[in-house]
């Protein structure tokens, strides 16, 4: 599975238009199928090996040029495998580069304020990594398929209609625009996990007693919605795959393929931004010459 950058980004980014269609993204896809299996998997830990050194690389240029932010977003079903992409692909990135928000139901305060508020604040400054396991999505994903979280939010005139889905369609965008003019590279991930396989990994944590802390009882209910999870994942994705903000749909029912062609994104995307080291002015050379100068006469 010669899975890089250019590959990875032909075959799951989402271009901008109306033809998207999450039909058309097999979530079983694990690459050539006349190459075995063992080979494809051997290939696919080299590329997320590869990925994750130059992500290890390009997150100090990143830091260094202090003029570009990353922000990553991760959606998906219970069970797809965002915290262990999350886990597997940032591991060897600088901690201190890195921060990672897990989006929850909102709290009274959050809920007081516009469904972006509680995600602004925790943008990633510039030289920094941003990552949102879950995000502003939410608004039209689980609040679609459960319309009675829009009455929570107390906005006067507001009605679980294809209007407001659009109307915050269009916030979204504005604001990922917003971000992308002023220095927020926002790359959107949304792993695709197939029914079958979600069922498979429910069941495998209720087998094994050290992943029942992973279980909720609540996940199962959400099962029983699962083809409006699709048809909202479908109009988000479709709705709000940009240029400057593009959705990849990445197929999640072998994990390591789901975190080979995340971490082939990821770095593809900051080299993509054209980072350069800070140039050092003739003030900022002899100073250093000074100081060797210095230190070497100890």
């Amino acid at each position: 599975m010669p899975l890089d950058y250019d590959l990875a980004d032909s075959l799951f980014r989402v271009k901008p238009g109306n033809t998207f269609r999450l039909a058309d993204h097999d979530p079983a896809w694990a690459g050539d199928e006349d190459v075995a299996e063992k080979k494809r998997k051997e290939r696919a830990a080299e590329i997320l090996e590869e990925s994750r050194a130059e992500l290890a690389a390009t997150q100090e240029l990143l830091y260094a040029a202090d003029t570009w932010s990353l922000l990553v977003i991760f959606q998906a079903m219970d069970a797809a495998g965002k915290d262990g992409a999350i886990k597997h692909v940032m591991s060897g990135v600088n901690p201190q580069g890195v921060e990672v928000t897990s989006f929850k139901h909102p709290s009274a305060e959050e809920l007081d304020h516009t469904f972006l508020w509680r995600c602004m604040k925790r943008l990633p400054e510039r030289g920094r990594i941003g990552i949102f396991n879950r995000s502003y999505y939410e608004e039209v994903l689980i609040v679609r398929v459960h319309p009675r979280l829009l009455e929570a939010q107390r906005i006067p005139g507001i009605e679980p209609c294809e209007r407001t889905w659009q109307d915050r369609f269009d916030d979204i965008n504005a604001f990922e625009r917003h971000l992308a003019r002023n220095g927020t590279k926002v790359v959107k991930f949304f792993l695709n996990i197939s029914r079958g396989e979600q069922r498979k990994r429910f069941l495998d944590r209720i087998d094994e007693p050290e992943k029942h802390w992973k279980f909720s009882g609540s996940d199962v209910a959400e099962r029983g919605h699962w083809d409006s999870y699709m048809q909202a994942y479908e109009a988000a994705i479709r709705e709000t795959s940009t240029e400057h903000a593009p959705w990849y749909v990445i197929p999640a029912d072998r994990k390591w393929v789901s975190r080979a062609a995340v971490a082939a994104v990821l770095a593809g995307t900051i080299r993509g931004l054209g980072l350069e080291w800070p140039a050092v002015d003739a003030a900022k050379r002899e100073q250093i010459a000074a100081a060797r100068k210095s230190l070497e006469a100890e």
